[in-house]
């Protein structure tokens, strides 16, 4: 049944709105106190103050008691890899005995390990894997996710990672929007020969992925010794033409101007950002670009953290993602992300739950529909075990979410 009322909730945080939130509108997550929310098909159709009448007859809803318990909006994952072959446990040995993560990319690991496994791996293998990572996503209160191609660095494989998380999507109970990342990293087929590499991604590969409809989004990894912010310009804007939402990955290793890039390119979003530049906070301020942020990939990397204060002090949109991947951040753990966040990144509670709710949906164009608890949206919701959004940073690591919600429906719940 997708017809769901969640009453006597010690509070609901509605994060509502609309659209992405920049400077003080992240701190204001319009809460309720002892509201109650009513999903009809999928729906959210009411959200009630203490006091007001159920207007619906509960027998057609299943009815769950929220006393004592907050309710948020579904987690939206902005920015993720889940869909791969292999692991690179080695190289995390490696990267411990203090070789870098660019140190292990040029000795032909890091991406390029990744994509041989990937390559090797039949779709069916991925499917199943992919199905186990979402599971583990979904348990953690996430309900949509973006997944990134860029493991294949060639037409077949990266035709099937892409079909992988369509299949997905239409089989699993998270949403998932698909990126084509064909410019992840260079394959050893194509080491010299970037800018043709970049052609065959425009001229090959955009037009199939457009034609079976595959990916909403493009992505490219614009990093020294990577794809240069020419290559990148030329790559993104081919995507434009091909109808493609604009992502980057920028200004992660060494403060190269990917975000000024992304401001110049009105990308969606720019992401990582741990180098980013004064100039590319405000020129991403400025042109409406969400600034996603990968603690955990940072915490992983042991290297500093993104200046998540500093950018929404600036007016930047700002948002957080797990970019769960199997070299630099091969988690999706929630509760380690808020802490992070707060603790280290200098976000307050209000802050954290605005980047990985409304404003990691503006991140995937999805901020109209999902990613706060308004009337008309999609019944995707997330109850947690305590009385307040602020046992998720509070909580170091521990995972709080009682129940999950899809579209009305209760997809996870520790009381089954």
């Amino acid at each position: 049944m997708s017809n769901l009322i969640i009453k006597n909730a010690t509070q609901v945080v509605t994060c509502s709105g609309f659209s992405g939130k920049r400077g003080k509108e992240m701190s204001d997550l319009h809460v309720i106190e002892n509201g109650t929310v009513i999903v009809t098909d999928g729906i959210i159709s009411h959200v009630l103050r203490a006091g007001e009448e159920v207007p619906v007859n509960e027998r057609d809803y299943t009815v769950i008691d929220a006393t004592g318990k907050a309710l948020l909006p579904g987690f939206v994952d902005p920015h993720t890899h889940f869909v791969f072959g292999g692991y690179r446990e080695e190289e995390f040995s490696w990267r411990m005995r203090g070789e870098s993560y660019m140190d292990i990319m040029n000795r032909g690991g890091g991406i390029v390990n990744t994509t041989r496994a990937t390559r090797e791996a039949s779709e069916e293998e991925l499917v199943e894997v992919g199905r186990q990572r979402l599971d583990a996503m979904m348990r953690l209160g996430i309900t949509t996710v973006e997944g990134k191609s860029g493991y294949g660095l060639d037409k077949d494989t990266e035709l099937k990672q892409l079909r992988v998380m369509n299949r997905l999507n239409q089989t699993h109970p998270m949403d998932i929007m698909p990126t084509f990342m064909g410019a992840h990293a260079v394959p050893a087929e194509w080491r010299g020969k970037e800018d043709a590499f970049i052609d065959f991604n425009i001229r090959e590969m955009f037009p199939l992925v457009k034609q079976e409809k595959l990916a909403e989004a493009v992505d490219i990894f614009c990093e020294k010794d990577v794809f240069s912010i020419e290559q990148s310009r030329r790559y993104l804007s081919a995507a434009r033409e091909h109808g493609f939402l604009l992502k980057i990955h920028a200004d992660e290793i060494v403060s190269l101007g990917g975000a000024e890039l992304a401001a110049e390119l009105h990308c969606l979003s720019a992401d990582h950002l741990l180098q980013v530049s004064d100039k590319g906070i405000r020129a991403m301020a400025e042109a409406g670009v969400v600034a996603t942020l990968l603690p955990l990939t940072a915490f992983s990397l042991r290297e500093n953290y993104a200046r998540g204060r500093e950018m929404i002090d600036a007016g930047c949109i700002v948002a957080l993602a797990t970019d769960l991947n199997p070299g630099s951040s091969f988690t999706a753990s929630v509760p380690l992300l808020f802490s992070i966040a707060c603790i280290y990144m200098r976000l307050s509670p209000e802050e954290a739950v605005t980047a990985f709710t409304i404003n990691s949906a503006a991140a995937i164009n999805r901020a109209d529909h999902i990613g706060s608890i308004n009337v008309g949206k999609q019944g995707d919701l997330v109850l947690l075990q305590f009385p307040s959004y602020k046992f998720l940073p509070y909580h170091v690591g521990m995972n709080i979410v009682e129940t999950v919600v899809k579209r009305g429906k209760i997809i996870f719940s520790i009381c089954q």
